[in-house]
């Protein structure tokens, strides 16, 4: 069995010599100085199967390419990678304008924050060990079989009455959507430069963009015109499509690991550790408050015990995994770990805005699902357009810095001015204040990706995708969970003023986690009431913006 030795990245193998990333000389050669001296593993992950993946050679430099491609032969790959980001994004926001008529149907005021919830958490939990997996046993096959648990997942929602089977469904979705979003974007770095990347990874955060964007209009249209289910029936020929094309366009080499060795590279206790921790934390943060007090047993041990597994598992990556799921040495440079921090504020602002903002829309200024979809397109549109910009920008510069630290500024400003929209339809507000805060948060997809990918040997390029995957999903998933457990609390807080103007019974309906399953009552209420009780809504939401606004201070 021969021995791969894997060299650490030269400033060639860097776009713009890595300056355009806050890499100054004493990281750079700090980098190198650590990778130079790090212990050779007696077995690299990459050796062990019988014939050497091709892959596994050193990084070219910027301003080559790693192999000729058609342009049918990239159309083609880009078509079926794309289509999977598509099923992965439309997936986390589709339900969010049918969520209240899901919950009204299984009969469930929790199921209006589960239905969304199980599907996060398994994303987020699972999102660690894909990586990881594929180095083993390649990307095509990883991603076919997270296409195939995606498929099933969707399936079960589609047709099952049972709300505990639903939910599980909803996580096998997530389950599967993870491997997907992870094994695209490692894929995209197998095939293509360092520079031609950020042209790809535009093109995939459009389909992102859009996916999300279309996600609460496709789920309002369906629910409105047809019947929930639509939503995850509509992903079951998409999904069978992809696989076909997968099969066929995806070339990339897949090691012929045998199955016992491959098994045995798995860091299990780290796998293991990364997913119950970040289940009991997201848990325990949205029982917190609104199902059980912050004091309880239940909440503390969750809370605390999710940080205790956690610090376990940075222990168990750092001194004992031999193929750790994701290595620490990946944060130890101030570039990557502010890359990483970007990141997840990024994602956190993105998702509160595209998943809450439906509510808004909704509850308060009384739209129907399929128009509140709409509403949120002047959010989507220049998230896409200002995506595009991007990628192109630095396919032909090879620079990204200046264009996040632009697109962190008008987040901020954007996130800053949504906290004055109006309790009654203000188009000027509505328009202005999203577009704003989309160009900022469509300027932040594809940089703090590529400047990791810059400054990191080769063979770590999969283990730093997937780990910039899981900040990405840990901020969505703490901005849903955080995000309705701030809501909820708030909604408590009207009930006494609900209370007075509807009475007990109807005030019941809108407190706490019945808040949001019951949007639908309101336009059913006298003009007085559904104006007290809009009014509670717009200040729940309007606390869950300025948490999001401050968000972007860190």
């Amino acid at each position: 069995m021969s021995q791969t030795t894997f060299k650490a990245p030269g400033p060639s193998t860097s776009i713009t010599q890595l300056d355009d990333v806050h890499i100054n000389d004493r990281d750079s050669e700090a980098c190198q100085v650590r990778n130079q001296h790090r212990p050779v593993r007696e077995t690299p992950i990459h050796n062990l199967s019988n014939n050497h993946d091709a892959s596994s050679s050193n990084e070219p430099g910027i301003q080559s390419t790693k192999s000729k491609k058609t342009l049918l032969q990239i159309a083609t790959v880009m078509s079926s990678l794309c289509a999977c980001v598509f099923l992965a994004a439309l997936e986390l926001t589709i339900v969010s304008t049918a969520l209240p008529t899901i919950a009204a149907h299984f009969a469930s005021d929790s199921g209006y924050t589960w239905i969304g919830t199980s599907f996060v958490l398994a994303h987020t939990a699972s999102t660690p060990p894909w990586g990881k997996i594929s180095d083993i046993w390649g990307r095509k096959p990883i991603l076919l079989v997270a296409n195939v648990i995606f498929f099933a997942g969707s399936l079960i929602c589609a047709l099952v009455d049972d709300l505990a089977i639903f939910i599980a469904g909803r996580a096998i979705q997530g389950l599967g959507a993870a491997g997907m979003q992870t094994l695209v974007n490692i894929c995209i770095s197998d095939m293509f430069s360092q520079r031609d990347r950020g042209l790809y990874y535009g093109l995939t955060s459009i389909i992102w963009a859009v996916a999300s964007g279309i996600g609460p209009v496709l789920g309002g249209a369906f629910t409105d015109r047809l019947n929930w289910r639509w939503c995850f029936w509509i992903n079951l020929p998409i999904t069978a499509a992809v696989f076909v094309l997968l099969v066929f366009t995806l070339k990339l080499p897949s090691p012929n690991t045998p199955v016992w060795a491959g098994l045995k590279a798995i860091d299990w206790p780290g796998s293991f550790l990364i997913i119950g921790g970040t289940l009991m934390l997201l848990l325990g943060l949205y029982l917190g408050g609104v199902y059980e007090p912050w004091n309880s047993a239940k909440v503390v041990s969750l809370i605390v015990f999710g940080v205790v597994t956690g610090v376990l598992f940075i222990w168990n990556e750092w001194k004992l995994a031999e193929f750790p799921v994701l290595p620490v040495h990946l944060f130890k440079t101030c570039s990557s770990s502010s890359a990483y921090a970007v990141t997840f504020f990024h994602a956190f602002v993105f998702l509160g805005v595209a998943y809450y903002l439906p509510l808004y829309f909704q509850a308060v200024l009384l739209a129907s699902p399929l128009r509140s979809g709409v509403y949120l397109l002047p959010f989507i549109l220049p998230i896409s357009i200002s995506a595009a910009l991007t990628g192109v920008y630095i396919q032909f510069s090879g620079k990204y810095l200046l264009v996040s630290r632009v697109g962190l500024m008008i987040m901020t400003l954007g996130m800053g001015l949504m906290i004055r929209l109006d309790i009654n339809m203000n188009w000027a507000k509505l328009i202005s204040f999203q577009i704003l805060t989309g160009i900022g948060v469509g300027l932040n997809f594809e940089g703090p990706l590529l400047s990791v990918q810059a400054v990191v040997p080769h063979k770590d390029v999969a283990a730093a995708t997937t780990a910039m995957g899981f900040v990405r999903t840990l901020a969505t998933a703490i901005s849903v969970v955080i995000g309705g457990v701030l809501f909820q609390n708030e909604m408590k807080g009207e009930y006494q003023t609900l209370e007075d103007s509807l009475g007990p019974g109807l005030a019941r309906l809108f407190n706490g986690a019945s808040a949001s399953a019951s949007v639908d009552l309101i336009k059913t209420l006298p003009t007085e009431s559904q104006l007290v009780v809009r009014t509670a809504f717009f200040n729940a939401i309007d606390k869950m913006w300025i948490m999001v606004r401050k968000s972007t201070d860190f």
